[in-house]
């Protein structure tokens, strides 16, 4: 079966054609970014070594695919002899609320229902049904599958979920926590579970997805047990720019001295917070905080120990949540490279079974492997996360019954 993956955001449009006949070998895959603005480019790699970045004129999500497609099936790139060749497509949506909670065909029905999540999900979702659409009117006929951010949170308890308001604003306007970065915690934790050699329903596992956007998740036997995000990604985490939990009356103090109105609001949170704001220098990637950092900046020093702090905090109340822990996982961009940031998040942990080993944690690699010491009581794990796999398998999956 071959399954086109599809990741549409505000603007770009990564992809990943799979076989999934073929030991899940990947054909082909590329980024389309700066869509609708000058500099609009192409990253394009295949199997068989071709490779390419340039320019390309694409204007929207449709021509995006079209662009994609087309090289697909190009004499000089290609790798497959016609788009017919395609049996499925699987997209990465972020929201489905609690009416989807796993892989679905996106049928008009489903497809109200990514639209409904849209004032949950402003920065992604609207986005996401773009690309879909996009999909239906290159590629008509061929099957388009969602994947939901927020489908392996669905586990979740109700006291876990639920949040201290009245208990009508869940029940009418289902306002409640619901997680997301599902699709990678769930992946990793089960590569995590094969790399040990452990049933992953005996495990109790926390996992870091730790990048611009940062989430952790609790998982207890194989079930999400509670994530770090809520009914939008900006709880949880201090992330690349958005705040993570603060004092609801920090939002009410600022709209008071400012005369902010809600969608400015909405900006300084999701845009203008975490580490971009805290550090100073016009950046969010943790990469130009940490050499920020390293060069005497006090507020990028601060920046890199807050966001420590608060994955550290998050480790230590899931430990509690799971009564115990067996598995530490680290993944995402952050959390696979940086060396730094683990060894940072993991000091004084060792009461608590988490203890390091520094020749394993400072050599970088693309492939899973164990961090910690032998002695230590909990595995902890670096491992690279793959979401496009993750969708095109749970793709492959729903259309095999």
């Amino acid at each position: 079966m071959i399954v086109l993956v599809i990741n549409a955001g505000s603007s770009s449009v990564k992809f990943t054609l799979f076989n999934m006949s073929d030991g899940k070998k990947v054909l082909a895959q590329g980024l389309i970014e700066r869509i609708g603005i000058e500099g609009t480019s192409m990253k394009y790699s295949n199997h068989k070594g071709g490779k390419f970045e340039q320019k390309v004129q694409v204007a929207n999500p449709t021509d995006a695919v079209k662009e994609i497609t087309r090289n697909l099936v190009s004499p000089e790139y290609g790798v497959l002899g016609s788009l017919s060749e395609i049996n499925a497509i699987g997209h990465r949506i972020v929201h489905g609320m609690e009416k989807i909670s796993k892989p679905v065909l996106l049928t008009k029905e489903a497809k109200e229902i990514v639209r409904e999540c849209f004032s949950l999900s402003p920065l992604h979702n609207p986005h996401n049904l773009a690309g879909i659409e996009a999909c239906e009117a290159v590629l008509p006929g061929v099957p388009n599958v969602g994947v939901f951010d927020t489908a392996f949170h669905a586990t979740m308890p109700d006291y876990a979920y639920l949040y201290g308001i009245d208990y009508k604003w869940y029940e009418k306007d289902f306002i409640r926590r619901y997680g997301f970065h599902g699709t990678s915690h769930e992946y990793v934790s089960r590569a995590a579970a094969s790399f040990l050699g452990k049933p992953y329903e005996s495990l109790r596992i926390i996992t870091c997805h730790l990048g611009n956007g940062a989430s952790v998740t609790a998982i207890k036997d194989g079930k999400c047990q509670d994530t770090s995000m809520g009914l939008t990604p900006l709880e949880g985490l201090i992330m690349g720019t958005r705040s993570g939990d603060l004092d609801p009356a920090v939002v009410l103090h600022i709209m008071t001295l400012t005369g902010k109105n809600p969608k400015e609001m909405d900006v300084l949170l999701n845009k203008e917070s975490g580490v971009l704001g805290i550090g100073g220098i016009g950046s969010s990637d943790l990469r130009d905080i940490e050499e920020a950092a390293g060069k005497g900046n006090k507020r990028c020093e601060v920046a890199l120990k807050m966001f420590a702090y608060r994955v550290r905090k998050y480790i230590g109340a899931y430990i509690a949540v799971l009564s115990g822990l067996d598995v530490l996982v680290f993944t995402a961009g952050a959390g696979e490279n940086s060396s730094t940031l683990r060894a940072s998040v993991l000091a004084g942990l060792d009461e608590l079974g988490l203890t390091v080993d520094p020749k394993r944690n400072d050599p970088r690699s693309s492939e899973i492997r164990q961090i910690s010491t032998d002695a230590g009581r909990v595995k902890v794990l670096v491992v690279p996360t793959n979401e496009e796999l993750a969708i095109a398998d749970l793709t492959t999956g729903l259309l095999k019954g």
